[in-house]
């Protein structure tokens, strides 16, 4: 059940599991989508679920990268580039470009020991100049952050697409059976 991470041995599965879930209620908000429902900015900001998808899996590619030591594919050149959607951008595409970069993330972390093994602090305006490196353990807690955060933005712009709720597209996703407390989400069908 996407609702709750099951019990956790051990602070690597914790972190991980953690990380995971708050991934899947991202990917709750675009359950159903259309391709321009995907695209949409029903508030004032610019932010759509699909662009959140995409940038939430370009962010996950860089701190994997950094993690492993291998080349950054980000750079704050192209900062906001990623939360962009092109034609090419379908609701499968990015929900399996973002299962490859969960993979990428949890592969990156499998193949370190320590938690607390150092990783880069990016050459990127936004973070402090007067630290060299954090820990494994410190990018798994900030991108559970940058997901959540990002999850909740989705929610709202998901809110008000359509009027469904996180809880109405778990039920959804999950193929709950109604309930006198919970309707899954179902596209409402217009005449």
């Amino acid at each position: 059940m996407d609702a709750n991470v099951p019990p956790v041995p051990d602070e690597r599965t914790g972190l991980l599991g953690f990380l995971a879930q708050q991934r899947r209620v991202l990917k709750h908000a675009a359950h159903g989508l259309t391709f321009d429902e995907l695209r949409a900015t029903p508030s004032v900001s610019a932010l759509t679920i699909g662009g959140l998808l995409k940038h939430t899996a370009y962010t996950e590619r860089g701190w994997a990268a950094r993690m492993t030591g291998g080349p950054d594919p980000t750079t704050s050149a192209n900062y906001g580039q990623e939360f962009q959607l092109t034609e090419s951008d379908t609701l499968e595409h990015l929900l399996t470009d973002y299962d490859r970069a969960a993979a990428e993330t949890e592969a990156a972390v499998a193949g370190i020991d320590d938690l607390g093994h150092p990783v880069p602090v990016p050459d990127d305006p936004w973070f402090p100049k007067d630290i060299e490196a954090w820990s494994v353990r410190w990018v798994l807690l900030h991108l559970i952050e940058e997901t959540a955060r990002h999850a909740g933005h989705a929610d709202i712009i998901r809110e008000s697409l359509d009027g469904a709720s996180a809880l109405e597209l778990l039920a959804a996703a999950e193929d709950w059976p109604a309930s006198p407390w919970l309707e899954p989400w179902r596209r409402k069908v217009t005449i």
